[in-house]
């Protein structure tokens, strides 16, 4: 029995908190009052206090219990969107703050103590008399990240997992495609040093990074610019920027991707088409399934912040009917199908039996003269070439950001640059369905061998305006030992291959696909030096010219009509993998 008598220490939770779940529209009703009992003191691994918060029904029953662990306090955002909602649905809600934040003993160490403070949290739970043993993992981004960390030794009563928009390798979260990421870089820096002491002190945090972000990113050596931005120096984003290479070291065990691999905890994986977490929770999602793993994915229209914000219904709603099902025994909120995607360009959701559906690649090459062409021309085109100055770099423009520019833009005035290469085909005369991971393969040489290469697929629409859909980029060095397979110095190209991440989008008839390329896409990356010195200790510019070689061309994942009728259904069918591979000599029409 749950009842306010059986908690001495219950209250209503803080008026703010309250005041900010009002806020929320278009959510299933109450099923409960709530109450709750702060500061609640649970030891860690080692002993030290880890500040705990405890959310409850005010009912009689037994309630299953969601853990919830975040180095950004207990606070908002986390207050509402888990301790009450969920409490208010007939759940226990332990939100924890991680060692080292939020008033938690002991000290914050990026990614090295999440296992055994996770273990040591269920133990504690073991001891309270409401604990039933049902228990279930909920939380976004690094929140998503702890649940990895328990779940690589899972306690047996951990039934149910739900990843929002949520990462399971830190080297490649700060360093994706070889590039340190600087935006997100000192944006996650700001939110883990000052979210966790309070609203008042994040905004202001929030507001100086704002002011110094231009100079900190134009500015060498970067590994000391940001302390103006961050208020002070930050030993693990110093030590993250030190350690560019995967296989250094320092990220022994930061990387928890191989959890999923063996796991048998259902989950719930969620993300959108421009989170900065898309590609690794579409990696978690794909070991999960070749494991047997019973897991969900939903993929919607949103950026890493929108997703809980604009988004925040769906993913609710998802996340209410995987845990209800798994740890209530009621399943009528799950959808029948594995994977539900929102499909860009036309704007519907596509539910579909798996991720990725079977689609055809399809192979547009790249013209000299700025065409994408569906056949291998019979007469290879002379080499394109750009210039990127990292004194004058490239700029970012939407996409996978954290800042409020992510996302769909507009991307027509930075095409007008001169280091930015587009390939564009003629006007559709069908629409084009894309389902499925995105790539350019492409034939490379510099003057230099330090280059970064960013490709990015856009829409164009009949005005001519051009819209970012998917993108990536790939950091290039020159190799000791040149081969034409691994140097990109010199007249011999190399083969490089760029993973332009994964979408579902729409193209309509009349509009117009294009590739950009370019050398960088700044500050969402740092700039290439062109020097090849350690990104944190860089202090010259050297500009470098890039060439792109034939046969360079865009791959494209088209799928067929069973996947995307009018009305935005399940498709018929899905499968492991492609059809196959194929030039493209026309266009697969949707019928």
């Amino acid at each position: 029995m749950t009842t306010a008598t059986h908690h001495a220490s219950a209250k209503q939770p803080p008026r703010h908190v309250r005041a900010v779940r009002r806020t929320f529209r278009d959510l299933p009703p109450k099923l409960h009052d709530i109450a709750y009992e702060p500061g609640l003191v649970v030891p860690a691994a080692d002993g030290s206090a880890l500040l705990t918060d405890h959310y409850f029904p005010l009912a009689e029953g037994d309630f299953p219990t969601l853990l919830v662990r975040s180095p950004y306090g207990r606070g908002l955002p986390w207050a509402p969107m888990y301790g009450m909602l969920f409490a208010e649905q007939g759940f226990h809600v332990v939100l924890q703050s991680c060692r080292g934040t939020g008033g938690s003993g002991g000290t914050f160490d990026l990614w090295h103590h999440e296992a055994a403070d996770g273990r040591a949290t269920v133990a504690w739970l073991r001891r309270q008399s409401w604990f039933t043993g049902a228990l279930g993992t909920i939380g976004a981004s690094y929140l998503g990240y702890v649940q990895w960390a328990l779940a690589a030794d899972p306690p047996p009563e951990l039934r149910a997992m739900v990843i929002q928009i949520g990462l399971h390798d830190l080297h490649g979260y700060f360093h994706p495609g070889g590039a340190l990421a600087l935006e997100r870089t000192l944006a996650t820096a700001m939110g883990m040093v000052h979210q966790h002491r309070g609203m008042p002190r994040f905004l202001r945090a929030a507001l100086r990074l704002q002011r110094h972000f231009r100079t900190i990113t134009r500015t060498l050596p970067l590994g000391t610019a940001y302390v103006s931005g961050l208020g002070g120096r930050v030993p693990f984003l110093e030590e993250a920027m030190a350690h560019p290479e995967p296989k250094d070291a320092h990220w022994h065990g930061a990387d928890l991707g191989s959890v999923a691999e063996g796991l048998r905890v259902p989950t719930s994986l969620i993300t959108g088409w421009h989170d900065i977490a898309l590609d690794q929770t579409l990696q978690q999602y794909g070991r999960l399934r070749r494991a047997g793993c019973d897991s969900r994915l939903l993929v919607g229209p949103w950026t890493h912040n929108s997703a809980m914000q604009q988004g925040w219904p769906e993913v609710f709603a998802e996340s209410l009917g995987w845990l209800r099902a798994h740890l209530c025994g009621d399943p009528s909120g799950l959808r029948t199908t594995r994977a539900r995607v929102h499909m860009a360009g036309r704007q519907t959701w596509q539910d579909l039996p798996e991720w990725p559906p079977e689609t055809t690649a399809h192979h547009w090459y790249l013209g000299d003269d700025g065409t994408l062409r569906p056949r291998m021309p019979e007469l290879a085109p002379a080499p394109v070439t750009f210039r990127y100055d990292p004194a004058d770099p490239t700029p970012s423009v939407g996409g996978p950001l954290l800042s409020g520019k992510a996302g769909y833009q507009d991307n027509t005035a930075l095409e007008a640059r001169d280091d930015v290469l587009t390939f564009t085909t003629a006007p559709l005369t069908e629409p084009v369905h894309l389902l499925g991971p995105v790539g350019v393969e492409l034939r490379v040489t510099t003057d230099t061998g330090h280059a970064d290469v960013f490709a990015r697929l856009c829409d164009v629409d009949g005005r001519g305006r051009s819209t970012n859909v998917c993108d990536g980029l790939r950091r290039l060095h020159p190799s000791p030992n040149p081969s034409p397979t691994t140097d990109t110095t010199g007249a011999t190209p190399a083969a490089v291959t760029v993973p332009m991440s994964s979408t579902a989008y729409s193209f309509a008839a009349g509009h117009r696909i294009r590739l950009q390329v370019s050398g960088g896409a700044h500050p969402r990356f740092a700039r290439n030096t062109g020097t090849g010195e350690p990104p944190a200790t860089a202090t010259r510019l050297i500009p470098a010219e890039v060439s792109l070689h034939h046969p360079s061309r865009l791959v494209l994942p088209v799928a067929g009509a069973e996947f995307t009728d009018a009305s935005g259904a399940e498709g018929s069918r899905g499968s492991k993998g492609s059809r196959g591979s194929k030039d493209m000599n026309g266009i697969t029409p949707a019928r």
